[in-house]
């Protein structure tokens, strides 16, 4: 059964275009509380766009590879099965991902969120591979 990939595109490119804003050289004309907002909506879709990416791994293997692979699993074995079935490339990579999104859950400080905010361009890359790789072996 194919997967319904819309929300998932759509998380992907609120995430694009918040990085998008944040990169837009007029910004630095705006004041550092309209920069703060950009910067923490960039975040907010980081979360979202995270949140979406590891449950369509997981439908996908549960859809084409079975569910008993994926069920109960720890996010990094759900990785490393995602890695052997050629939806991503490395699983340390995406736990440093996993990592981030955990920090935004527990801990809400300027440092953590600088640190998840430069995550959020590197993330932008793998999952946008993570997608090509789902849709295009989405039967």
């Amino acid at each position: 059964m194919a997967l319904v990939l819309t929300n998932f595109l759509k998380a992907i490119e609120a995430l694009e275009r918040s990085l998008q804003a944040d990169a837009d050289a007029s910004i630095l004309s705006l004041s550092n509380d309209i920069r703060e907002s950009i910067r923490a909506g960039v975040i907010q879709n980081f979360e979202v766009c995270y949140e979406q990416s590891w449950k369509m791994m997981k439908r996908w293997i549960e859809n084409h590879i079975g569910s008993s692979y994926v069920d109960g699993v720890t996010r990094r074995e759900l990785f490393r099965v995602a890695a052997e079935n050629r939806l991503i490339a490395d699983v340390e990579l995406w736990m440093g991902f996993h990592s981030s999104r955990n920090e935004t859950s527990h801990t809400y400080d300027q440092a953590t969120a600088n640190e998840v905010f430069a995550d959020a361009k590197p993330f932008l890359v793998e999952v946008k591979s993570l997608f090509d790789a789902i849709q295009s072996r989405n039967d």
